[in-house]
């Protein structure tokens, strides 16, 4: 149900999910979805958000609604994104690319995107190539997250002509191994693991339920699910974004801009500092918010 009244908060411009979910439409394209739906307090319709199943199961509706998807499975135990606020990065993403193109967003295969992790979801170079029509490489260190994103692609035909997937042999690489010679890119988008440790993603997990309600009893199930490589990584994202920083400068001559998105706003001063001893030309910060939750991408360029 849409309402105008009840609009989420200051996403970008361009993005589709300005308004309420129509739930009408959404059940249309994936009837099983319509066992989850329910009311809210306010008589408004919804899903129980703690429910993976049924978060998957608004995800692929909303992707086949309004992305051109005609086939998205993927694993349970994979990671199922938020999508108002991966569309709300790629239009972001646009808007800088729009600078060094006299004020209009490039669209067309003319633009090639890196997505550091593009998941078994593939949900970045989803939204670009519907929206813009990209070209998408997507480098990822997980063996079933490639089956997983190769087999998505392989069953949408306009995906297949745009994205191509790398897996990254070595956990301590970010961008080497999958940059190759005398290629170029627009730009690098980075979805980076969050968490320092397994323990920090369940005990996140645990306190997130118990604010929608739930009660938890031994190990939590994540409503949005999610592998290790996913969700947490030694250092936390601080750790992993100084080493993608550090790898940045091999590349500069063959990225105009490097980007990554940095949940925690603590990180921002140390790794803005880094930047400015690593003798980038340009640093950004660009402040994205969805309702309540705000989130940054960092962008430099040499």
């Amino acid at each position: 149900m849409k309402d105008g009244k009840n609009t989420k908060k200051k996403l970008h411009q361009r993005n589709k999910h300005q308004e309420l979910y129509n739930f009408d439409q959404l059940k249309s394209v994936v009837p099983e979805l319509e066992a989850f739906i329910i009311k809210n307090p306010s008589g408004v319709d919804t899903i129980d958000f703690a429910i993976p199943e049924a978060v998957v199961l608004l995800n692929k509706a909303i992707l086949m609604k309004d992305y051109k998807m005609t086939f998205w499975e993927m694993p349970k135990t994979n990671l199922c994104p938020p999508i108002p606020g991966r569309a709300d990065y790629i239009h972001y993403i646009a808007d800088l690319l729009a600078e060094g193109n006299n004020g209009k967003v490039p669209t067309g295969r003319g633009v090639k995107i890196l997505d550091l992790g593009i998941g078994a979801n593939v949900i970045y170079p989803i939204i670009g190539v519907a929206e813009y029509g990209w070209e998408f490489v997507g480098s990822e260190v997980d063996v079933v997250s490639v089956k997983t994103a190769s087999h998505i692609i392989e069953n949408n035909p306009h995906l297949k002509s745009n994205v191509t997937i790398r897996k990254q042999l070595s956990k301590r690489n970010i961008l080497k191994n999958i940059i190759e010679d005398k290629e170029y890119f627009d730009v690098v988008i980075c979805n980076p693991p969050f968490f320092k440790s397994r323990a920090e993603v369940l005990a996140t997990t645990t306190k997130k339920l118990k604010n929608l309600g739930k009660e938890v009893v031994g190990k939590p199930v994540q409503n949005f699910s999610g592998q290790n490589n996913e969700l947490w990584c030694e250092g936390g994202e601080k750790a992993f974004i100084t080493n993608y920083i550090y790898e940045s400068k091999h590349f500069k001559r063959q990225v105009v801009w490097f980007t990554t998105l940095v949940s925690n706003k603590d990180n921002l001063k140390p790794l803005q500092s880094l930047l400015k001893r690593s003798e980038t030309k340009e640093v950004r910060i660009i402040n994205m918010e969805q309702g309540n939750k705000v989130s940054r991408i960092l962008a430099w360029r040499y």
